[in-house]
């Protein structure tokens, strides 16, 4: 595409998209597509990672650290950012993203490959952190590098839509890593599963890697980086540029409070804590869980090519802030709405069941483990973390200064010991794993002809709406907030923070505030407080960007 195409653009009604321009879209979604596959694979299989990498019998501990494990790969994606991204900005935006590329595919090879704990120790988990923080450092790279190429390639009046297919990739990503799951899951026995079928998806990473790499050779520079490299305006020092100069980091500071941090948070409660929620909380099995979150992604996944397209003709910001408020104010509601369908004696115990803990203050701590580091000691500690593992509501009373931990259950005494009380618990009503209550339809024909379930699905799928909303736009409006001699740096670690951190920590965050409270919906708080952040600093100081020349 010349670039006198490309900036008459402006002043031209949009014209058609062009064969190199779909070569470009197909080649950069699909190499995009199987990152977030590759990355995504510690999320969906985190009990099995848990069960062969992390020793221990205490499965709250292991699965809060496989979260974290989950989380550390999103820690380390602003500083993937800076360094690959200033790589972008200096050799170009095509060779950046190739070696992201390979360093992704063959960190997530390595994953199928390691060893037990059971036979190398304490190597096992330390590896497996290891290949996550590359694999972070990757992804850091990647989506600049993909977002401002399509962009580049854009012509004005098309970037929200032309980008919009670079936003499907990490829903498209995380349902194509649910289906392999669930393709094995069905296609052998759950013992076969738990002791070698879970490592089969992270081995495919290496075909995936090879097509990838093959696909995106085919390609050329982007436009503008060439444009900008033959009149000698590139930048020298893209990071010193970028976030030195305070005009730079203003535009950064507003991108990531005002859009990317509450595009994050409800970008991952409508996928990831959706997920954790299905099956942590209402006690579903995996295949069934994975089953009505792939169907949900299915049938959401167009609507962000929907909201790309709607932003380049009312505006990146108001879809945007839109999103984060709706999702702020429903998400209560909706989940409340899940439990009931998925698990109704769960939330009717919730109701009926009344356990009431009367402790000192002083011998009741705080609860909050994100990272399953704590080892908890005193008697009010133990019983409130066995409860809200067990997904059992209670209140807690303070007692007087000495006086021992007391239970109760609708109003009788109760054993205070951990597993006795909840046993008490579910003698009250409160229902166990596996309890016939409790939503299964482990095929996709069970799924399609059960009301219950189709019920949860449309469920999700508003949730899902939600993260189209919200993150169908954000990288045309990143690309058109930065200049192109610091874009791929500029662009890139707000969205990474936004997304590393606010984002990336939010199951661990949001599981361990649960387990404070004993309350199963308080997670949720985290959120909804910062999606309300966002709009309203986002209303106040982002500004509109979708006509924006971004040649200069």
């Amino acid at each position: 595409m010349s670039m006198a195409s490309q900036t008459s653009g402006s002043a031209a009604a949009p014209r058609p998209m062009t064969k190199e321009e779909r070569k470009v879209i197909i080649a950069s979604s699909a190499g995009t597509v199987f990152e977030w596959y590759d990355f995504y694979l510690a999320g969906s299989l985190a009990a099995n990672i848990a069960q062969t990498f992390v020793p221990g019998d205490n499965d709250t501990a292991k699965f809060i650290f496989v979260l974290f494990g989950f989380a550390a790969g999103f820690a380390v994606r602003p500083f993937g950012a800076l360094f690959f991204g200033r790589l972008g900005d200096m050799i170009g935006r095509k060779y950046t993203f190739l070696v992201t590329m390979t360093v992704m595919g063959l960190a997530t090879f390595v994953v199928g490959l390691l060893p037990s704990f059971a036979t190398i120790g304490y190597l096992a988990p330390t590896a497996f952190i290891i290949c996550r923080l590359l694999q972070g450092l990757a992804l850091g790279g990647e989506y600049g590098g993909a977002a401002t190429y399509v962009a580049e390639h854009a012509p004005m009046g098309r970037r929200g839509f032309y980008t919009s297919w670079i936003q499907t990739t990490a829903t498209v990503g995380l349902f194509l890593s649910l289906i392999v799951i669930l393709g094995l899951r069905l296609s052998m026995s759950p013992e076969a599963f738990a002791a070698w079928g879970w490592r089969i998806p992270f081995l495919l990473s290496i075909i995936l890697l090879g097509f990838s790499i093959w696909i995106r050779l085919q390609l050329a520079e982007s436009p503008a980086f060439v444009k900008m490299k033959e009149e000698g305006t590139h930048s020298k020092a893209p990071l010193r540029e970028a976030f030195g100069n305070w005009e730079n980091a203003k535009i950064g500071l507003i991108a990531l409070f005002g859009g990317t941090a509450g595009q994050a948070v409800v970008w991952y409660t409508g996928q990831f804590y959706a997920l954790f929620f299905l099956t942590q909380t209402l006690k579903i099995d995996g295949t069934t869980a994975n089953l009505l979150i792939a169907l949900s992604l299915l049938a959401g996944t167009p609507f962000f090519i929907l909201f790309g397209w709607l932003s380049d003709k009312i505006g990146r910001k108001p879809i945007l802030l839109a999103g984060c408020l709706i999702a702020a104010l429903t998400y209560f509601p909706l989940f409340t709405m899940l439990a009931n369908t998925a698990n109704p004696k769960l939330i009717a115990a919730t109701d009926n069941v009344k356990l009431v803990l009367t402790s000192d203050p002083a011998q009741c701590g705080t609860l909050f483990d994100p990272v399953g580091v704590r080892t908890f000691t005193k008697p009010c500690d133990i019983v409130r973390r066995t409860l809200a593992t067990n997904s059992i509501h209670y209140d807690l009373v303070p007692g007087p200064a000495g006086s021992p931990l007391k239970a109760t259950i609708n109003g009788a005494d109760a054993p205070t010991g951990a597993a006795e009380l909840v046993a008490a618990a579910q003698t009250a009503g409160y229902p166990k794993a596996g309890d016939a209550t409790i939503l299964k339809t482990p095929s996709i024909g069970q799924v399609l002809t059960d009301g219950r379930a189709m019920k949860a699905v449309g469920i999700l799928f508003v949730l899902v709406l939600f993260v189209t909303m919200v993150y169908g736009p954000i990288a045309a409006l990143l690309v058109e907030l930065f200049p192109t001699r610091i874009r791929y740096s500029g662009m890139s670690l707000p969205y990474h923070i936004g997304n590393g951190w606010f984002g990336g920590f939010l199951p661990p965050t949001a599981f361990a505030i649960v387990a404070a409270s004993g309350n199963i919906f308080s997670g949720l708080w985290y959120p909804i407080i910062v999606a309300l952040g966002t709009f309203v600093i986002g209303l106040l100081f982002l500004p509109e960007t979708k006509n924006r020349d971004i040649l200069k």
